[in-house]
C-alpha cells in the first residue's frame, strides 16, 4: 500500500505494507490473472447433483441456483461448506460530504468504527449469531485510530478529495485501497475463513457508490440515487445534482468506456472503501473462496471489481437486495440474484451476514441429501 495521508488526500506519508510488485507483476495484476471463471464441469456435475436429489426438481429455487454457484467457482462438486465466515469492514471518510449530501456528521464514521471494535454495532450481533469474525479495516478514516483488537490499519489517505469537484483519488490511491482488500482478503483465508463477507462504513458513501453506479451501468443519477442514512427531499435533490456534476467534471458518461477504464473510473468517483472492497471480492476469487455481497456499496464496487476482472463475477453471491434504488440497477448489471430482501439500508455487512446461513443451508444440501438411488426412493414418472 502506498499510505497517502495528511489533513487532506493526497498529501504523502509513509509507505506501508500492503502495495508492490510480485516478480514483474504488481499485486492487483497477479490476482486479477488468478481468476478463474466458473468450471463448466462443475456446473454441469452440480445442476445434475441436485436433479438427483430425494426433492422435486427446482424445489429449492434460488438455493439450488446458490449451491450449483459455488460448485463451479471452487471447480468441485459438491462444493466445500462455506464456513467459517469472515466480515471485513472497510471504514473510510468522503470529502463529498461538505456538499451537504448526507444528514449525518462525518465524525460518525470514527465513532461507528469504536463501536464495531466494542461490539456494539448491529453487525457484531449479526456476527455472533452466524459465527463470522469481524475485522474492521481502516482504509481511510480521516483521523487516527489507536491499535485495538480486530482492527486493521491499511490507511491510504485520511478520507478522499471532494468528488464533484474533480477526482476523489489519485490512480496511486485507489490502487493501494485495491491491494489492501486483496492482503484482507488472503489473511482472513490464510486464518482459516472460507467464505468472505463484504461490509462497510463512511458517511457519504452513497454519494459515491451511486456515481459508480451511473458511470459503469449507463443509468441516470435520479434513477440510482437513494435516500442513504434518510436524507430529507432537499438532500436527496441535492445528491442527485451532485451525482451529475460529479460526473460531468470528471469527464465520465454514464455507461460510456467506464468498465473499459475500471481503475480510472474508481480514481475518478469511488471511495476508498469502495476501491478496498472490490480489492477484497477479487482476492476472494483469486482464492477460490466465494464472497457474499453486501448492500449497494459492495454492489457498486463490485461493479469496478467486474471492470479489473470480469470473472470475478462467477465467485460472488448477492446476500441481499437493499433499499437504495442502485443496488437493484448494480445486481441486474452484474446478474446476480439477492437471496433476501427485506429492505435494509444499513450497511456495515449486516445483509451478507443475514444470507450466510441461507448459503450454508444450499451447500449443506448438495453435501448431505440423499439422492433417488441412494435411499431407494422413486422418481416422478414423466409424460
Amino acid at each position: 500500500m502506498i499510505a497517502l495521508g495528511g489533513e487532506g488526500a493526497g498529501r504523502s506519508a509513509r509507505p506501508g505494507a500492503f502495495h508492490g510488485t510480485l516478480g514483474d507483476m504488481t499485486i492487483l495484476e497477479r490476482t486479477v490473472a488468478a481468476i478463474s471463471p466458473a468450471d463448466p464441469a462443475a456446473l454441469a456435475e452440480a445442476r445434475a447433483h441436485q436433479d438427483n436429489l430425494t426433492k422435486p426438481r427446482g424445489a429449492l429455487g434460488a438455493l439450488e441456483e446458490v449451491a450449483v454457484r459455488l460448485a463451479g467457482a471452487a471447480a468441485v462438486c459438491p462444493p466445500p461448506l462455506p464456513a467459517p465466515a469472515a466480515l471485513a469492514i472497510f471504514a473510510a471518510d468522503h470529502g463529498v460530504h461538505a456538499q451537504g449530501v448526507s444528514p449525518w456528521p462525518r465524525e460518525v464514521t470514527v465513532q461507528m468504527v469504536g463501536n464495531f471494535l466494542a461490539g456494539g454495532a448491529v453487525a457484531n450481533a449479526f456476527a455472533a449469531q452466524v459465527g463470522a469474525s469481524v475485522t474492521v479495516v481502516d482504509v481511510g478514516v480521516a483521523a487516527d485510530l489507536d491499535p485495538a483488537p480486530g482492527l486493521t490499519i491499511g490507511k491510504v489517505a485520511y478520507g478522499t478529495a471532494d468528488l464533484s469537484l474533480g477526482p476523489a483519488m489519485t490512480p496511486e490511491q485507489a490502487l493501494a485501497a485495491l491491494e489492501t482488500g486483496v492482503a484482507m482478503a488472503r489473511d482472513l483465508v490464510d486464518q482459516g475463513a472460507r467464505c468472505l463477507i463484504t461490509g462497510d462504513m463512511g458517511i457519504a458513501n452513497t454519494t459515491a457508490s451511486a456515481a459508480l453506479i451511473c458511470a459503469f451501468t449507463g443509468r441516470d443519477a435520479a434513477v440510482v440515487t437513494g435516500r442513504g442514512t434518510g436524507a430529507d427531499d432537499e438532500t436527496l435533490a441535492r445528491k442527485i445534482e451532485v451525482v451529475r456534476r460529479a460526473l460531468r467534471v470528471n469527464g465520465l458518461s454514464p455507461g460510456v468506456g467506464a468498465s473499459a477504464r475500471g481503475l480510472e473510473t474508481l480514481a475518478a468517483v469511488g471511495g476508498l472503501e469502495h476501491a478496498a472492497i472490490a480489492g477484497f471480492i477479487l482476492g476472494g476469487a483469486a482464492l477460490r473462496v466465494p464472497v457474499i455481497l453486501d448492500g449497494v456499496i459492495a454492489g457498486s464496487a463490485a461493479l469496478a471489481a467486474a471492470a479489473l476482472a470480469p470473472r470475478v463475477v462467477d465467485h460472488c453471491v448477492a446476500g441481499h437486495r437493499s433499499a437504495e434504488p442502485g443496488h437493484a440497477v448494480a445486481l441486474a448489471h452484474l446478474g446476480l440474484r439477492p437471496l433476501v430482501e427485506l429492505e435494509l439500508r444499513l450497511g456495515e455487512g449486516t445483509g451478507g451476514l443475514l444470507a450466510h446461513p441461507l448459503v450454508c443451508a444450499a451447500v449443506r444440501v448438495m453435501r448431505e441429501v440423499a439422492t433417488f438411488d441412494s435411499a431407494g426412493v422413486s422418481e416422478k414418472k414423466e409424460g
